[in-house]
């Protein structure tokens, strides 16, 4: 899986950094529209991750069903990612999901415009998160994708790019497997990601201001040996401290994270 993954990834790369224009929104769009048609077809999937059949035969049929449907660049990838050996068929519907998302970042990069991408998505999972009603309405995953999406469309619009609002879509299929918020906050990192940066999620009471932050992510970045951004969320619960998360990794020296260990010890001894 992570070899045919590895290569099909390099050869978008080297679409993207190649002298010829590639329309790499459009083959993201391309891409995105097999993963869907993979989604929906069960028997389809396991026909091309089907262990009987070569890799040249599965890339075979593959091309048999796309072609004239997509252009030649996106077929190439799509065939590179069928040809490999895959455990499962869930696994190579997530690849090409990945591979769909990975084309839409390569074309916001290419716009100079990923790092909006990224602080757009992470805003907008904070505006779903601080609303109970818009987070059950976008993440009920019992509502058909299209009404959830044009609500999604209808918030973002003149507000977000539109490599922005295409992800958020992603993240409404459940990108993945997972749940919308889930997804939106993978889909950030993955962003963080391609621009060689990690993502810590920060937690105060209040905003710390521009120093602050700037001290944290210096901090942070000597911790881990890359760029951090930061990602802030006030809370003013927490009553005081931060709580950072980065990966699997959490610090967490808020007060309320304290008061919370005192009232545990102190009943522990009654």
């Amino acid at each position: 899986m992570r070899e045919s993954y590895t290569e099909a990834v390099g050869r978008l790369e080297g679409l993207a950094t190649g002298e010829r224009p590639v329309p790499l929104a459009g083959i993201a769009e391309e891409i995105l529209a097999v993963a869907d048609l993979l989604g929906r077809q069960p028997r389809l999937r396991r026909a091309l991750t089907d262990p009987a059949r070569t890799g040249e035969d599965r890339a075979e049929l593959l091309g048999s069903l796309i072609h004239g449907q997509v252009g030649a660049d996106a077929e190439a990838l799509l065939r590179t990612l069928v040809a490999g050996r895959w455990s499962s068929s869930g696994e190579l519907l997530n690849a090409t999901e990945r591979l769909g998302v990975e084309a839409l970042l390569a074309s916001a990069d290419s716009a100079g415009e990923l790092a909006e991408v990224e602080d757009e998505l992470f805003r907008f999972g904070q505006v779903v998160h601080g609303d109970h009603e818009l987070a059950a309405a976008l993440g009920n995953s019992a509502v058909p994708v299209a009404p959830r999406a044009q609500l999604a469309h209808d918030l973002l619009d003149g507000k977000a790019r539109s490599v922005t609002a295409r992800l958020v879509e992603v993240g409404l299929r459940g990108f993945g497997g997972r749940g919308f918020a889930a997804s939106l906050g993978r889909l950030v990192e993955l962003a963080a990601d391609r621009r060689d940066r990690q993502i810590a999620y920060v937690t105060v009471a209040s905003p710390i201001g521009e120093e602050a932050e700037r001290r944290m992510a210096e901090r942070l970045a000597a911790m881990y040996g890359r760029p951090v951004d930061l990602k802030i969320t006030v809370a003013p619960e927490v009553l005081g401290g931060a709580s950072v998360r980065i990966g699997h990794d959490l610090y967490d020296g808020t007060v309320l994270r304290r008061l919370t260990e005192t009232r545990t010890a102190l009943s522990g001894k009654h």
